[in-house]
């Protein structure tokens, strides 16, 4: 077995009145995302990378739109259900690096907190999750503030049967 690599991308329009949930932390601010789930752009860039990573299509694929059993979701718990399917495949993240491409809010006091629980799911050190965020420079979709992308990365590494926790 050897090392997966895994991108992903997701985009949702903004909605005033909307919670706006981004890496599993809500973010106080007038807009939010508009989706079937949460809208959390962050959970669903990562679970479309490590899907990728373990050649199981995408979050659409396993959590469809049109399931009512996934209406107003929690996208960090449907990212926890990802992470089973690649244990499940025998492999672990190493690292994960995701960029949010949002013009407001600004995003850097939330960081840590979106880190620590991404952290926590993707069972990681703290370091091995990297968030960053840029703004649209005025320019498109999200310079307009009609909505919000995440792009992630991410490595597998094979579980090792001495690394499991259930061995």
């Amino acid at each position: 077995m050897s090392f997966r690599i895994g991108h992903g991308v997701d985009i949702h329009r903004l909605e005033p009145g909307r919670k706006l949930i981004l890496g599993g932390v809500e973010i106080p601010w007038e807009k939010g995302l508009l989706g079937h789930s949460d809208a959390d752009v962050v959970c669903h860039a990562l679970s479309n990378a490590l899907l990728g990573a373990i050649g199981e299509g995408d979050i659409g694929r396993h959590f469809p739109d049109s399931d009512p059993r996934y209406k107003d979701a929690s996208s960090i718990e449907l990212l926890r259900r990802v992470m089973e399917r690649v244990k499940a495949r025998g492999f672990r993240v190493s690292n994960a690096d995701v960029t949010i491409l949002a013009e407001r809010p600004k995003l850097t006091p939330y960081r840590e907190a979106m880190q620590q629980r991404l952290a926590a799911v993707l069972a990681v050190n703290l370091s091995a999750v990297n968030i960053k965020a840029t703004t649209g420079e005025k320019l498109g979709f999200v310079g307009r503030e009609e909505g919000m992308m995440a792009e992630a990365v991410v490595l597998l590494e094979p579980e090792l049967p001495s690394q499991s926790k259930t061995a």
